[in-house]
């Protein structure tokens, strides 16, 4: 028996004996009591029968009153608040912190993208480089919005890019000198569809990016969802019955002058399973909603990868390109039949013909062997399974985090101090257990059920995509899937035909850095660092530094912080 266990028992029998002898004290009731609601005015000086209790009935004089039990009703309630806040903290964080740091990587890949697809006519195709910089932009930006929620159709802005960027091409390649008109530049916009002329090219680009845009913002839904969750239960609403419970546990001994008394672990367990009793039946659906994340998050791979698909989209608009260039003698034959240029010229002259190919240097990027995305996204994954229990688990973390006597001897059991708790203890002719009941939160069921519905959508959302995805893929073969633009993550997939192409990695790795001119004033983002410096003769512009990575990261993560905040005064 430890020496604190003894003085407590010590303590109690003797504050037993003083209260039968009329000798118990509320000064030091008196001063606990004045730390929770200032002015003692409330608590009796002296012992007094407590015929007017509710919760702490006793036959022995108390030092509690009736009003007195409703402020210590109120405190057990903010105390259980505190208590699921702590026991979610974790969590909590790790699904904040990757949410944020998703979103700013989709972004960054996103940025990327683009500033590949601008290289690339700079390079190749200088002499319209300034107009497709611009047909560029706002695909990019479109699909950026679609990330973020929008209601934008995936087709309609792959097709209005190829539409804009066909009239260019024509009037400076196929047909240079042509005279440009509005009405010209809409016949060449309904030709482009009418000719095939960029062939299945823009299909497959519809294809990989509306799959590969559709995954990551399921997955972002997904951990946006996890957070709604918990802050939910986070604010629950503690009802009265949950209430009284929860003060006989923690504050009943106080009236009984036994202020340094700590509840059996036993007895604490089974009042918060009674009081989060709703709560705890989120669990299996929890369970699911993690296992469905992670069998997401296992099949972003291929044109369902969006780091793989559009790090490698300028590749297949060269290619398209280089389709209308290889077909140009029979566009040209067919579009002036349904535009009926009177004075266009259906041949080009040798020096255009060459223009086509502009090719000053072979431009390469160099990446880091850093983290993927893929790779963070495992790593997040299998920190989450972790917590695939959590709501099952709920009530013991939240015992874990009060102060409790874990080996359930010497401790309160919501009447007295028992040398070793029992469920089944008889004190007054009541089972201790049996009056837990009352603490069910039956408030709460409404709230609860939402949050089921949502985590069910959710789960039933990302299962409907993995059926998709495993009946899409099983028609294509491996080298048909390899067609698809997938590659390894340690090989150079080719941009484009012959050797001068623009080569990438399908994988940004995070930290990349990238031997191309930055189209800084294209951006609006002010988070690119550019650093120049000398590397193998030429100039090497580079990205965010690790540390300028993690602050970017760091401010993306406060306004969710404070959004959280926010949030208790609209659940108050």
């Amino acid at each position: 028996m430890g020496a604190f266990s003894l003085a407590l028992l010590l303590a109690a029998g003797l504050v037993a004996v003083a209260a039968t002898k009329g000798q118990l004290s509320c000064k030091e009731v008196r001063a606990s009591f004045q730390s929770l609601q200032p002015g003692v005015r409330w608590v009796p000086e002296s012992p007094v029968s407590g015929t007017d209790l509710q919760v702490c009935i006793t036959k022995t004089p108390t030092c509690c009153n009736r009003r007195m039990e409703e402020r210590y009703q109120s405190v057990s309630r903010l105390n259980m608040e505190q208590l699921l806040q702590t026991a979610s903290a974790k969590l909590k964080f790790l699904i904040i912190q990757n949410a944020a740091i998703f979103q700013e990587a989709f972004e960054m890949v996103i940025r990327h993208a683009r500033n590949y697809t601008n290289t690339m006519f700079k390079t190749h195709y200088q002499n319209i480089s300034s107009k497709a910089m611009k047909f560029v932009g706002e695909l990019f930006t479109d699909i950026s919005l679609y990330l973020l929620g929008s209601d934008i159709n995936v087709n309609d802005m792959v097709n209005e890019f190829f539409d804009s960027l066909f009239p260019v091409l024509y009037s400076h390649y196929l047909n240079p000198g042509v005279h440009e008109t509005v009405e010209n530049a809409e016949c060449l916009r309904l030709a482009r569809v009418d000719t095939n002329a960029f062939g299945q090219y823009p299909k497959t680009v519809m294809t990989q990016v509306s799959k590969s845009l559709q995954a990551s913002r399921a997955f972002l839904q997904a951990l946006n969802l996890g957070i709604e969750v918990i802050n939910t239960t986070d604010y629950l609403k503690i009802n009265k019955d949950c209430g009284r419970t929860l003060m006989k546990m923690w504050y009943c001994s106080h009236c009984q002058g036994v202020l340094e008394a700590k509840p059996c672990a036993g007895y604490c367990g089974s009042t918060m399973r009674t009081c989060l009793v709703g709560v705890v039946e989120i669990d299996t659906h929890w369970d699911e909603y993690i296992l469905s994340i992670e069998r997401h998050t296992r099949e972003m791979y291929g044109i369902y990868d969006l780091e793989n698909v559009l790090l490698n989209l300028f590749s297949l608009i060269r290619e398209a390109v280089l389709h209308v260039e290889k077909n140009w003698a029979k566009l040209s034959t067919s579009i002036n039949k349904l535009c009926s240029p009177s004075k266009q010229r259906i041949s080009r002259s040798v020096h255009n013909k060459r223009e086509f190919f502009i090719n000053k240097k072979e431009i390469k990027t160099y990446i880091d062997h850093e983290e993927t995305l893929s790779g963070k996204r495992r790593e997040f994954v299998a920190k989450l399974k972790t917590y695939r229990h959590f709501y099952g688990d709920l009530p013991a973390q939240v015992c874990h985090h009060s102060a409790v006597v874990e080996n359930d001897t010497f401790c309160w059991n919501g009447h007295e101090i028992v040398e070793r708790f029992s469920p089944h203890t008889v004190k007054n002719g009541l089972k201790i257990h049996s009056s837990h009941q009352e603490g069910k939160t039956r408030g709460s069921e409404p709230v609860i059920n939402q949050i089921i519905d949502k985590l069910n959508h959710i789960n039933q959302l990302l299962k409907g995509m993995s059926s998709q995805r495993q009946k899409y893929l099983g028609k294509f073969t491996e080298e048909e899937e390899a067609e698809s633009g997938d590659c390894d993550d340690e090989d150079d997939c080719d941009g484009g035909s012959g050797k001068n192409s623009l080569r990438v990695r399908n994988k940004l790795r995070f930290i990349p850095e990238m031997d191309y001119d930055f189209d800084i004033e294209d951006i609006p983002f002010n988070k690119q660092v550019r650093n120049q410096q000398e590397h193998n003769g030429r100039e090497i512009t580079h990205l965010q530094s690790g540390s300028d990575y993690k602050e970017t990261v760091l401010a993306r993560l406060f306004p969710l912080f404070i959004a959280a905040i926010f949030g208790i005064l609209f659940m108050v």
